[in-house]
């Protein structure tokens, strides 16, 4: 039997009435490069340190590596990388000392690796770590979640505030790696994300809205666009699955979020638009996707709020 790396069932943490994870459930490939996005405050970074055992979780289970997050701690930690964004690391150290510390607390430390990654990414083992720029600080942080080889990869919005060269860097550090190690990751780039992660898991206010392969999710989303007589209007009902309809003059454009059945698409817009005129059906980037349902949910979220149906 094959073992997520990671696994998580109806996870949920409260801060006292505030809700910051609401029963979610995902499992992680081994192998492949999971990136959980979300506006600000979706609750990504708890979910983070609830796998890490960085804090507890109110209700629910997690597992990481076949071990309760509960128990991650000493020797499962040598099998785990952890980056994060406001991860401190001791600056009065310099590169060389700091890599001198760390290489006793894993025993499949790669020294040839180690000196393959200082090259790559041009850190000086006599600068002390305060002195680094903080783009150099984040390559130390890397090496030194990449040289004993981790089976899993957990990085916390590693890119933030990064210049493009940086990330480009980073980021080839991190494919290099793909297949050998599983890599769960956070962050706001999405276009650098894109060109990478194998899966997405989507968080907005504490809910996981969806969790699937980047192939699944790219299929099922699409541009829609189409003519109809001007003087005709917006039905009061609309398919679930369209998000952000709207008309201009004698366009109607959505976002479809089921395409996967594109017939079925071209049938509903012709039951509620007899006018309508041919489809001009467009694939959609990821940045794109994620806009389309952190409008879609906050239009939703509004109108509940008020008493209005959506």
């Amino acid at each position: 039997m094959i073992v997520s790396p990671i696994a998580t069932h109806a996870l949920t943490r409260r801060y006292g009435k505030q809700l910051a994870l609401k029963d979610v459930t995902l499992a992680v490939e081994p192998g492949s490069v999971y990136a959980l996005v979300g506006p600000n405050g979706a609750g990504k970074t708890t979910l983070i340190q609830l796998l890490m055992n960085l804090q507890a979780a109110t209700s629910g289970t997690a597992e990481v590596l076949g071990l309760p997050a509960t128990e991650i701690r000493g020797s499962a930690l040598s099998r785990i990388g952890y980056v994060a964004e406001s991860q401190e690391l001791p600056g009065w150290m310099t590169v060389g000392a700091f890599l001198n510390y760390m290489r006793p607390f894993y025993p499949t430390w790669d020294a040839a690796l180690e000196r393959a990654l200082l090259a790559d990414f041009a850190l000086p083992l006599d600068r002390k770590l305060k002195h680094l720029s903080r783009g150099m600080r984040m390559k130390a942080a890397f090496l030194s979640a990449l040289c004993f080889r981790p089976a899993l990869l957990v990085l916390d919005e590693p890119f933030s505030g990064l210049d493009p060269l940086v990330r480009d860097e980073l980021i080839q550090g991190l494919l290099d790696r793909i297949g050998e190690t599983t890599i769960f990751l956070s962050s706001h780039d999405l276009a650098e994300i894109e060109s990478f992660a194998s899966h997405v898991g989507y968080l907005e206010q504490g809910s996981l809205l969806f969790s699937e392969d980047m192939t699944t999710l790219s299929n099922r989303f699409r541009r829609v666009e189409f003519q109809v007589d001007p003087t005709s209007k917006l039905p009061p009902q609309l398919p679930a699955a369209w998000l952000g309809v709207e008309q201009s003059g004698s366009l109607v454009r959505f976002t479809d979020s089921s395409f996967s059945s594109g017939p079925e698409t071209t049938a509903q817009v012709q039951a509620l638009f007899p006018s309508a005129g041919d489809l001009e059906v467009a694939p959609l980037s990821l940045r794109s996707i994620f806009l389309a349902n952190a409008r879609s949910y906050a239009h939703r979220s509004a109108t509940s709020s008020s008493g209005v149906k959506a």
